[in-house]
């Protein structure tokens, strides 16, 4: 075997190896899950905020949802679809623009050919019989001809002069240029969205924000998932529990105790459809450490990270959802 066979041979070893590893650091999400139980880092953000999940909202943006991330090239509208605009039809010829002069032309061209051939076929035929020049030709005949050349200048004159109507056939607000008159959407913001409005976050609200931060964090410490399923949406659920359920595999346990809220700022709240969202920044203090479930307290492996008495801050973007009238929920978890 050569060199570089041996070496596209250890290439192919490595990746298999190292290919599961990797995927399992990124779900773990840099030393397990989201911050928001764990008071540790992580930098994915996950859950759902209603039709801004993926907007712009100065946070880290959430990789991990349910909610499916909009196309990246806006569909096609009627504006811009081959479908959506009327077929341009073929500029007609001037012959099918003056029919009146083509066909005055056509007579003119039919009888300078019919007399140049009848008419010399007859000088002819005379010269030969009687030897004397042919006739004239028929007067009448040029004066007639004179009169429909005159009749069809007049025509074409007076059409000439007419002033094209406008025509508006098709024309609507999607067909029409943007920033013309006719552009009935030039003055409204496309890019706003249609369904949600301003929320106004009150003191009750705030009040049940800071007490989910610490019920989630209890529950989160307990492995309590019939606490967290009262505190969190059905999707954020599926993310604790999937976390616990890894932790209790590799037999440790994180615990985060003595939260006190620091600081609590509301960065944005709407209302859509039928619910209430509200993403806030929180900063607060807890001790956050992780134990091993195997080895018994005291000694030697049982605290694998963190301190069981020293406190430490964190700092997280929360979004909480409710439904009109309900009790509110966290549903978004960002890394700012």
């Amino acid at each position: 075997m050569s060199k570089s066979s041996k070496f596209i041979a250890v290439c192919i070893v490595a990746s298999l190896i190292g290919l599961p590893t990797v995927s399992f650091a990124k779900a773990r999400g840099g030393g397990g899950f989201s911050s928001g139980a764990r008071g540790g880092s992580s930098p994915m953000g996950m859950g759902s905020r209603g039709s801004r999940t993926h907007q712009d909202n100065g946070a880290k943006p959430i990789e991990q949802s349910t909610t499916a991330k909009p196309s990246a090239t806006a569909p096609p509208t009627a504006a811009n679809s081959p479908m959506g605009q009327p077929a341009s039809a073929t500029s007609p010829s001037w012959w099918q623009r003056n029919p009146l002069l083509a066909g005055i032309a056509g007579g003119l061209a039919g009888t300078w050919i019919g007399h140049m051939f009848f008419g010399a076929t007859e000088s002819n035929a005379k010269t030969t019989d009687s030897d004397e020049p042919a006739a004239s030709s028929n007067p009448f005949g040029l004066i007639f001809l004179l009169m429909l050349v005159v009749a069809g200048a007049l025509y074409f004159f007076k059409r000439s002069r007419r002033t094209p109507a406008l025509v508006f056939t098709g024309l609507s607000g999607s067909t029409a240029a943007r920033g013309s008159l006719l552009d009935i959407s030039s003055t409204s913001n496309a890019d706003r969205p249609t369904t949600d409005h301003a929320y106004t976050v009150t003191t009750e609200d705030k009040a049940g924000f800071q007490q989910l931060l610490i019920d989630i964090q209890s529950a989160w410490s307990a492995q309590d998932v019939a606490t967290l399923q009262r505190c969190v949406t059905p999707e954020m659920l599926s993310y604790f529990s999937t976390a616990l359920a890894e932790d209790h595999s590799r037999g440790i346990q994180n615990r985060v105790e003595g939260v006190e809220l620091l600081k609590g700022d509301v960065r944005e709240a709407w209302s859509e459809d039928n619910r209430d969202y509200a993403t806030v920044d929180l900063r607060w203090n807890a001790r956050d450490y992780t134990v091993s479930t195997t080895i018994p307290r005291g000694e030697p492996g049982h605290l694998i990270e963190g301190s069981e008495d020293t406190s430490t801050e964190s700092c997280e973007i929360w979004t909480f959802m409710r439904v009109r009238g309900g009790r509110w929920l966290l549903s978004a978890i960002q890394q700012q």
